[in-house]
This record gives structure tokens, sequence and C-alpha cells, in this order.
């Protein structure tokens, strides 16, 4: 190993730039008058930081007082501060103002002077106050904690970009007996501002105006005023799925047609927007208009994440809207209304806006059957009756109503059933010859008087007002949170049983619920009665290459309560307590008319008499006739 020596050249080398070092220190210190020179500059420097930080401060007090035709006061605030919001001087971003009656709280915040808090704290139910609550007992809100925004874009003369829901907006809060008002300027001068005007009295409709004066000139009218309206739907009830399925955004067009957005995530841009609505289930925002919008860009997006567990979601939806607004003389002027309340069928058709085509009461027929008969039917009996209660009796009106459409549809049946020996001895005779058993079988009904239709034609008939009631109880806001033996609400799916944690079956649902279950074991026994009845006049035998009918009527005896069970676990308990109730008393009726008023001796005796007189075809049944001898020759003829 090499040893280590000193090395003077090494040595050398260090003390030579140690020595340049200390001589270029020296040579760049500042001389005595050079230190005197710095310090004076810094006293001066901080002088003028001084006067502009007071020159800033009062130009900012002088910004409410500015006066818009004065060009030198005008320049001097385009220099310091742009060209909109002068209230950013004497107005706190973060003070709120509370406005309120019995059934509504709002807050408007000076920030974009808009409401950043809607409480619906009740209703009046038989003249008492009622408080609502969500599903979980907190109150109800629909705008709170920032999941909703309104504002309005617009870019000034000198370009500049203008969103009000960043600007701060003066309130003045005045109010007498009956109505409370709230004024929100976002002011240019005292005399040139933009306004909105909150007015509300004592329901859940709020008077709302956007309005400008003294603009013309600041805001560049060659370009668009865009209001923005944005919500994200809260959870109020128990089940998401149910509760998404019924959040939607509906909006009213075209002096008076109405339509709605799709579940799945939607756009459309719509012309004619007269009134455009967040639906949350039981609960709405709406925002209406007397001056029509001429187009309106809306969009609804499903935010629900499948993968999460029902106890944490928290939003359903997320709506938009932007909306064009137009100037009239250079100044802006809408009048408009905010509706915050309960999606309740009487309290919207009350304003006589067509607002309650928000609830979804079915089209057409549909439609009618609950505006005119279920929905008043149990209006009248929720005055007096608990809500189970009332829907028991009201299913018990129903089937009594269509107690004889059951009659004849059963009727028909036992007719059909007493003439099948003849068919089958017909079927028999003529297997050979499909047409000439056609022939025979219709010349049989025309002498009994008896028609294959006439039992189909009742159960037809029924399928409105069954429809009818699917759309009802969804839509029953009477029903929501009213309790009836063991289900807590009406509204919601009942629980008898709660699968552990993580666990849950597919198409069925977490829970297990017991009035699903009693209406598939009733359906099951009604389908059981009718379905034999049916097997047992069927007509004639299965012919080669049709469905074998009598299998397939055995299945569906099976597969309907099954299909109910699974569909019903998740849907409104009220609307599993109307079928259950419903085939209970449809069963019974059967029976009566089975054991008491139907005699299939008499109905033989009456067909043997039809028989021996004389039957007068009608148009439709010479026609058929007609057809049926003139094929009959053409098949001789071809088989010459």
């Amino acid at each position: 190993m090499e040893e280590n020596k000193f090395d003077y050249k090494q040595f050398i080398g260090f003390a030579l730039i140690a020595l340049i070092g200390v001589i270029w220190y020296n040579s760049t210190l500042p001389s005595e008058e050079e230190l005197a020179a710095a310090k004076a500059e810094k006293a001066k420097t901080e002088q003028v930081i001084t006067q502009t930080t007071d020159a800033t401060k009062a130009a900012v007090i002088e910004e409410t007082t500015l006066d818009l035709n004065d060009s030198t006061q005008l320049a001097k605030y385009k220099s310091t501060s742009g060209a909109f919001g002068f209230n950013a001087g004497k107005v706190s971003m973060d003070d709120v103002t509370t406005i309120e009656n019995e059934v509504l709280a709002l807050k408007v915040s000076n920030k974009g002077g808009q409401i950043v808090e809607v409480h619906v704290k009740g209703q009046m139910v038989k003249g008492q106050f009622e408080k609502l609550v969500t599903y979980d007992s907190l109150p109800v809100y629909l705008v709170k904690d920032g999941n909703s925004s309104f504002g309005l874009n617009f870019t000034t003369a000198e370009n500049r970009v203008i969103n009000t829901k960043d600007r701060a907006f003066e309130p003045t809060y005045t109010e007498n007996d009956s109505t409370k008002v709230l004024s929100m300027k976002l002011k240019v001068a005292a005399d040139k501002y933009l306004e909105y005007r909150y007015e509300i009295k004592d329901d859940y409709m709020i008077d709302f105006t956007v309005r400008s004066q003294g603009l013309n000139g600041v805001v560049n009218v060659s370009q668009p005023i865009n209001m923005e309206w944005k919500l994200k739907s809260f959870r109020h009830a128990k089940s998401v799925t149910y509760e998404n399925r019924y959040t939607d955004l509906h909006y009213e067009f075209d002096e008076g047609n109405d339509s709605y957005l799709g579940q799945a995530t939607d756009e459309e841009t719509i012309n004619d927007v007269t009134w455009l609505g967040y639906k949350q289930h039981f609960f709405s925002s709406i925002l209406l208009t007397d001056t029509t919008f001429k187009k309106a860009t809306l969009s609804t997006d499903n935010i629900v994440d499948s993968e999460m567990p029902e106890k944490d979601v928290k939003f359903l939806k997320q709506f938009g809207a932007s909306i064009p607004l137009e100037l009239n003389g250079g100044e802006l002027n809408y009048n408009m209304n905010m509706y915050h309340g309960p999606t309740d069928y009487d309290t919207l058709s009350a304003y006589d806006r067509n607002l309650d085509e928000i609830v979804p009461l079915g089209w057409g027929i549909f439609g009618w059957i609950n505006r005119f008969f279920l929905i008043p039917l149990f209006g009248f009996l929720g005055t007096f009756l608990p809500a189970g209660i009332a829907i028991v009796v009201m299913t018990i009106l129903v089937r009594l109503l269509l107690s004889p459409v059951t009659y004849k549809s059963y009727l028909s049946q036992a007719k059909m059933k007493v003439i099948r020996p003849e068919i089958t001895e017909i079927n028999e005779k003529y297997k050979d010859d499909a047409m000439k058993k056609q022939q025979e079988t219709m010349k049989l009904y025309g002498k009994a008087g008896v028609s294959p239709m006439a039992g189909c034609i009742p159960a037809l008939m029924q399928i409105p007002v069954f429809y009818a009631l699917f759309m009802f109880f969804p839509s029953a806001f009477e029903l929501r949170q009213k309790s009836f033996l063991w289900a807590e609400d009406l509204s919601s799916y009942d629980t008898i049983y709660q699968f552990p944690d993580g666990f849950s079956i597919p198409l069925y649902g977490d829970h297990i619920s017991l009035f699903p279950i009693l209406a598939s074991v009733a359906i099951f026994f009604y389908m059981r009665m009718t379905t034999g009845q049916q097997m047992s006049s069927m007509q004639q035998p299965t012919q080669e290459g049709m469905p074998d009918m009598s299998k397939m009527m055995k299945y569906m005896m099976y597969f309907s309560p099954l299909m109910m069970l699974f569909f019903f676990n998740n849907y409104a308990s009220g609307l599993s307590l109307y079928y259950f109730v419903s085939n209970l008393i449809t069963i019974g009726i059967m029976l009566v008319i089975k054991n008491y008023i139907i005699d299939n001796d008499k109905i033989h005796a009456k067909i043997e008499e039809n028989k021996k007189k004389p039957k007068k075809q009608n148009r439709f049944q010479k026609k058929m006739q007609t057809m049926m001898e003139q094929a009959e020759a053409q098949k001789k003829k071809n088989g010459k």
C-alpha cells in the first residue's frame, strides 16, 4: 500500500485560493457614502408603498358612490377595480339573510344573491301543521351545503366576463303582515344595479324577479346573458333505488305541453319553456316564468354509485339548466316564481299553472282515472280515516264497483264450460277438416248465445284501473311516512327482516317485505281459481304445431306470483297492501258468484232454449259466415 505523504504543491494551491477570496471580498464592500445612499432609497420606497395602499383604500370606499356620468371617476375606477360589482367595499360575502313563513325557510347569501338553503318545514293537514322529516327523522332540505348554484353570466362593455354567483349583493329586507320581501342588489351605482327580488307569502311559492336598472352601456348587449341553475338532489327516502326511479327533470313548453328527461344521463335543448322542475320524488324545486324562455338547455345526470352502500348515498341526480335571457330596452326584466315544496297533486294543482303534470299519474285514460276518481276518493277517505284503513276501504269500493265486470267474465266462462262437451264432439267429428270445424263451432256459439270474447272484454276493462292504481300509490304524498300495522311508511317498503350488511339477493334486495308475500299468496289462489275455470272452458284441444295453452296457463299461475314477490319487494307497501286486499276480495266475490249466483243447470237450460230460437246474425257474423262458406267452396273446387 502506498504511504500518504505531505504534498506541498496542494498546500500552495489552497493558500492561493484563500488569498484571492479575501482580496475579492474586501474589494466589494460598499463605502460609507454608498451605505448612506442605500438607506435613503429604502425610506423612499416605503413611502411610495404606503401612499399606494392609501389610494387603493380610498378607491374601495369611493366605489359605492361612483357616478358613471363622471368620466374622471369612471376612468379612475376602471384603472383600479374593473367594471362591475361596486358592493365589494361594504358588503360581506359571508352574510346570509333568512326569509321564511310557516311552511318554508330560505337563506339567501350576499355572495351571488342566491338561495343557499331551503328548508321545507312542514305542511298543513286538516287545518293542522304537520312537520316534515326525512326517513331518518332529519329536517327536509332541498338546498344546503353548496348542492345548488344560481347566477347570470354576461360580458361587460370592456369585454370582462362576469359571473354574478361570485359577486357581492347588497340585501334589503322588508315585511308587513302577510308578505316578506328581500331585495338583493349588485350595484354599479346607487341607481344602477342588477336586482334579485324574493317575495314570500304563506305557502311554498316564491315570487322571484330578475331585473336591472341603468346597465345599458355597462353590459355588452351583443353577447348573450345566460342564467344558470344547477342542483344536486338530496336523498330523502329509505330506498335509494325506489326514490331515484321517481327523481327526474320535468318541463313545460310550447303553450302547455309537458315532458321530462330520462333516468339516464341526458341533455336536451328545448324551445319556448314556461317552467322547469327538478323533481326529487316527494319534493320538487320548480322555476316558472311569465316571460317564456325562448330556449333552455336542460341536463340530468344519475350520480348514484351503484357500488356504494345505500347508507352512504347522499345525492341522487345532478340537474342543470342554461337559459339565455333577452334584454328589453337594454335592461333585464323577468317576473318569475320559485316553488320549493312537496310533490303533492292537490298542492301543485291549486296554483293552476299545470304543475300537477310533474306528478306521474299516467297518460290518457290512466291519468283521468287518477285525477277524477282515485285521488278525490282517497282524499275524501283520508279526511276521517288513517291512511292504511283508507287504502283498505278504497280497495273494497273499487272491487265492488268492478264486481259486475267480474260477474260477466265468470258467467262467460261458465257458459263455455256448459257447452264444452258439444265443442269436443265437433272437434272429434271434423278433426280432419279445420274449416268445417270452425264453421260448426261458430254455429254452436250463435245458437247457444255464447261469445268466446265475452270473458276477455271484462278482463280488459279492468286493466286501466289496475294501471292507474299502479301509478297512484308511488306518487301519493299522503302516504309518505304514514304507518299501518308493521309498515312504518306506506310510501316505502315494509321490512320484517333485514339481511346482514353486504348481503343482497339480486332483483330482490337486502330485506324481506311481508306485504308483497301476502299479495303473492293471494294472487296465486286467485289465478288458481280463474285458470282452472278457463282451462275447463277451453273450446278445443291443442292443434299440432300450436303451443299447449293449458301448460302455459299453469306456468303463469306460478310465474305471476313469483314475479310480484320479487318486483314489489322494493315498492311502496301501500301498493302491495292494495293488491293483497284486492285479490282477497276478488276471491270472495268469485266464490259467492260460483256458489250462490251462477247455476250451471239453469245456464244449460237457457242455452238449450236459445238453440231452439231462430238466431238473427249481425252484419259481422254474416260477413264471417260468408267468408267461411266461400273458403269452403274454394277448397272443394281446388280438391276436384
